[in-house]
Formats: structure tokens, C-alpha cells, sequence
């Protein structure tokens, strides 16, 4: 199992790209990491953490409602070189940077600015007995500001509390430079990219990613599925409800394949190769999704949509939902289907079963539409729900912030269950291709493309996630020759990934740049910025440059 595998620590840059001949390209950039930190902090770096971004091919928005995504890396990344800062007995206490565990992070873009801070312990009293282990240190994160540094802060948040429990061992002090290649607000995933490689960062400068580094006891060493949740957890800190797809992409992608990742019952990955000739292109709408201001009308209302849906859903299929539970669709399907706890009913029956529930969602529509509104209001939608307003708040509000005045409760499941069945068509459709005797895949490419689209219209119509810009880029990219073309991440701006005949790549490109306006004058590497062909990339690792 991928989930299992540990953290690869590599100590060459062919290990890391897998052959020397596959490291050149990379070379350079790497180098040019280590000696800026050299000259900026006066000594080499002594690890490098790479994480890279993802692209997801089907599978919108269904994480954090447990259903399988497949997602696969990409080759752009976000690096962080690091090393412990030693201090000298003479350094003055008084000063942040001579804090214990204290932070000194620099990026390599100057529109960052250099920031230093110090993680607080908690007085006994702030932490609970149940708590101790979890919530022992603090960070300050302003969630409603969102800065670089957050994301650096939020890695270092779960590292701290998983490891640096008790008073006995304290974090080192750090020193850390950070570069990136993942496009900000892309729907590329750089924030998932920044906390993952965060994360590694602070666990391989603190000895926490190796058993018996330097011959002393580290202790628990995370595997892959442990740095996806760990990274999960880091990432919410930030403000933003992840379903954890993201985070696993980066962290237990292959080169050679797509990612088939499951949630539920338990997290877990297994590579999916894709047909002969499939090529995808990542295409920039340069409509920059911020999480941040848009999570109270988009990311986090859709999660409370899902959410409620699930109760009401279940309600009226005489599946039981404790008073204070948060059920979740998958789940729902589970019970629905007489599914054991701890089993998985595998692909196809889940296949069926959704199908079948995709019937029975009328009771999520108003009983009076306004207008043909399917929403519901809030009052509305806490009555469907059969709790109090004070129990529903506390179940469903009392941990996120979100913003309507209806609430689209048929349409987003409407939306889950379609796409989620979209990605179990979409996996069978490249186990199938992968078995085939034929060396034509055209028909395994032509049926890939038509769920993409149909995947681009659910997105658009149903969970209004999309905008005009990623609409019209999708159009565009059918009319250009792409097999299939939808939004990827969370939508809302950011990227579109098509499905492209590997002889047309350069074709589709030069027509998109013709036809899309944004594009228009964009030449070399201004181009080969927002729009590029892309395939599966490796997961991520820590280089170790020695001691």
C-alpha cells in the first residue's frame, strides 16, 4: 500500500528524479537554492524539501465528502531548503530568533518579505488532560489574512504537536529559504504544495523522518499516509476545509501513473495507468481563486452544503444519524448499502449504489420553490435537518464561516454522486485501456474526454464552481482538439487540464493562445507559464545534502 511507504529521504538528485538523465533539467535550480541560502545565512543548507503541486483529472470537489479523486502530480514544485541554526551561549535570550524552535524563513521572491517567529508553549492550564498531546504549543495564523508565512507556520503547527509533546525535547532553531514553481490561485494546489513541503521541512530538521537519527530516539516516524493527514490538519489551520486530496497527491504520487485515492473507509492510493497517447495540458485562466475571501460563499459553504444534504439525505432513507454527528455522504452510501464498518464494497457495487441514490434526491429540493428556486432558506434547511437552531448551529456553523440566502442542497449532491460515479468510470476506463490488446487507444481517449466534459458542466451548472473564464477556456480547448476539457482544483478561477492527442499538443496550444484573450501576446516563457503539457510527476521527498 502507497499510504505505508515511507517518506523517501533521498541523498542524490537522480534519486529524486529517478536517473541522472531526468535530474538535469532540475539541476540548476536546485544549486541555485542551496548557495542563496548559503549566502543569505552564512552556511550550506543541510536538507531541501520538495513537494510538488497536483492536477487533478476527474473528481471535483468529492474529497471531503469521501469519495475517490484522481489526481495526478505535476512536475512544477515548491522547494524549501533549510538547516538548524546553532546559538551561541552568549546570544541574547530577549531577542525572537533566539527562541527556542524559533523560525527565520526567506523566499526567494522579493515580493515576500523576510519573517521571523517563535512557537509559544501553552500554559497548563490552556490545554486540557485530553488535549495535552494534541494542542501543547501555539503559532499565531491570521486565517482572514492570509500571508506566505501562514502556510510555512502551518506545517511547522502539526510537527510541533505530534512530536514535541512534552517539555523534555524542544525544537530546534531553523533557518529556511523557500522557492516555488507552482502558480499561486492556479487551482494547481501550491498552498497543499507549501504545507506539505513545510511540514518535511521542519520533521527533517528536527531528526523526526529517519528512526535513530544520530543514534537517539526520534520518536514515531510519520510514513506517507501519516505526512497526508498530519498535512490535512496543518492545512485547515489556514482556513480552508481540505478533503485531503491535495495533500495526498503531493505526497504519494508516481511517475508513471494517475492516483486513484480513496478516503473512506480509510485513506489509501493505488496507481492507475493512463492509455498510449494521453497527454494532459494545464491551461492558466489567470483568474486568481482566493480561498481566503471567497471561502464564505464558495470552498467552505459547499462543504456545509454536502454536510447538511448528507443528514437530510439519510433521514429520509431511514439510515441513523446521531444528534450531534456529521455524516457524510460516503457514508450514507455505506449505511444505505448495508456496507460493513471497516470494508470497502469495491468500485462497481459502489457504482450501483450511487446510481440508484441519484433517484432518491428529491427530498432535498424545497417544498415550495421560489421561482423555480431549488434552493433552500436557512430556516428551511434547519427544519429538513430535524435539529434545533441552537443544535444545528453548534453541529454546523459553530466551526466554519459561510454566507447565503439559499442554500443548494439538491444540486451539490446532485453533484458528488454524479462525479463520483465519473471517476469510477474514468478509472475502469483506463484499467481497461491498460489490459487491451488493440494498440489504438482512441476509443479509450474519446470516452476518457466525454466524462471530463460532463464532469466541466456538473462543475458549472450544478456546484457553480466555475466562472466565465474557465467556461470559456474549456470551450475553447474542445474546439481546439482536446478530447475532453474541464476546471481542475477548486474552481472559482485558477486552471483548466484538458485531454489532448500527444501528436496535437503543440497545435492546441498555439490555438488556444490565438483564441483565448488573456493569451493574446504572450510569447516563450511567458507562455510556457500558464500554459503547458504535463505528465504524472513524482511524489514528495526531502533531499539530504549531509551534516
Amino acid at each position: 500500500m502507497i499510504a505505508e511507504q515511507p517518506i523517501p529521504v533521498y541523498t542524490t538528485l537522480s534519486e529524486v528524479f529517478g536517473s541522472v538523465e531526468a535530474s538535469l533539467p532540475h539541476a540548476a535550480r536546485w544549486n541555485n537554492l542551496a548557495e542563496e541560502f548559503e549566502k543569505r545565512f552564512g552556511r550550506k543548507p543541510q536538507y531541501i524539501a520538495r513537494a510538488p503541486g497536483r492536477v487533478n483529472l476527474i473528481g471535483e470537489h468529492i474529497d471531503y465528502a469521501l469519495f475517490g479523486v484522481l489526481p495526478a502530480a505535476i512536475e512544477r514544485d515548491i522547494l524549501i531548503a533549510c538547516a538548524p541554526r546553532p546559538l551561541p551561549p552568549s546570544s541574547p535570550k530577549a531577542e525572537l530568533e533566539h527562541f527556542p524552535g524559533s523560525v527565520i524563513a526567506e523566499n526567494t521572491q522579493s515580493k515576500y518579505t523576510r519573517q521571523v517567529f517563535a512557537p509559544a508553549v501553552k500554559e497548563p492550564q490552556e490545554v486540557s488532560d485530553n488535549a495535552a498531546h494534541v494542542e501543547s504549543w501555539h503559532l499565531d495564523i491570521n486565517p482572514k489574512e492570509l500571508r506566505w508565512e501562514s502556510y510555512v507556520k502551518a506545517g511547522y503547527y502539526g510537527v510541533l504537536n505530534y512530536h514535541f509533546s512534552t517539555a523534555e525535547e524542544l525544537p530546534v532553531p531553523v533557518d529556511l529559504l523557500v522557492t516555488g514553481s507552482v502558480p499561486a490561485g492556479s487551482g494547481l494546489s501550491s498552498s497543499a504544495a507549501m504545507v506539505v513541503s513545510s511540514t518535511l521541512a521542519f520533521l527533517a530538521v528536527n531528526g523526526k523522518l529517519e528512526s535513530n537519527d544520530r543514534g537517539r530516539d526520534t520518536g514515531p516516524v510519520l510514513n506517507k499516509g501519516g505526512l497526508v493527514q498530519l498535512s490535512m490538519k496543518n492545512e485547515k489551520r489556514v482556513g480552508v476545509n481540505s478533503g485531503g486530496m491535495d495533500q495526498a497527491a503531493s505526497v504519494m504520487s508516481d511517475p508513471s501513473s494517475a492516483l486513484y485515492i480513496a478516503f473512506y473507509p480509510s485513506l489509501s492510493a493505488s496507481a492507475v495507468p493512463l492509455p498510449n497517447g494521453a497527454v494532459f495540458v494545464c491551461a492558466n485562466s489567470l483568474v486568481v481563486a482566493d480561498k481566503v475571501i471567497g471561502a464564505k460563499r464558495g470552498y467552505n459553504l459547499r462543504v456545509v452544503e454536502t454536510l447538511v444534504g448528507a443528514r437530510i439525505l439519510a433521514n429520509s432513507l431511514g439510515v441513523e444519524v446521531g444528534p450531534r454527528d456529521r455524516i457524510t455522504l460516503r457514508e450514507v452510501v455505506s449505511k444505505f448499502s448495508g456496507e460493513k464498518d471497516g470494508e470497502d464494497m469495491g468500485p462497481d457495487e459502489l457504482e450501483k449504489s450511487l446510481a440508484v441514490l441519484e433517484e432518491k434526491l428529491e427530498v432535498l429540493k424545497p417544498k415550495q420553490p421560489d421561482n423555480g428556486q431549488l434552493g433552500v432558506t436557512m430556516d428551511e434547511m434547519i427544519k429538513m435537518t430535524g435539529l434545533s437552531k441552537d443544535l444545528f448551529e453548534e453541529v454546523y456553523l459553530s466551526w466554519v464561516d459561510i454566507e447565503a440566502t439559499y442554500f443548494q442542497l439538491f444540486n451539490r449532491v446532485k453533484h458528488v454522486f454524479s462525479e463520483a460515479r465519473r471517476v469510477l468510470q474514468f478509472r475502469k476506463t483506463c484499467l481497461e485501456a491498460a489490459q487491451s490488446s488493440t494498440s489504438n487507444d482512441t476509443v479509450f481517449l474519446e470516452s476518457l474526454g466525454r466524462l471530463m466534459n460532463d464532469s466541466q458542466t456538473s462543475c458549472s451548472q450544478l456546484y457553480e464552481c466555475s466562472c466565465p473564464e474557465l467556461d470559456q477556456l474549456t470551450h475553447l480547448a474542445r474546439e481546439a482538439g482536446a478530447y475532453g476539457s474541464r476546471l481542475t482544483g477548486a474552481g472559482w478561477g485558477g486552471c483548466t487540464v484538458s485531454l489532448v492527442p500527444e501528436n496535437k499538443v503543440a497545435d492546441f496550444i498555439q490555438r488556444i493562445k490565438e483564441t483565448y484573450p488573456p493569451y493574446k501576446g504572450l510569447e516563450g516563457d511567458a507562455l510556457n507559464e500558464v500554459i503547458f503539457a504535463t505528465k504524472p510527476g513524482r511524489g514528495a521527498c526531502v533531499l539530504k545534502l549531509g551534516d
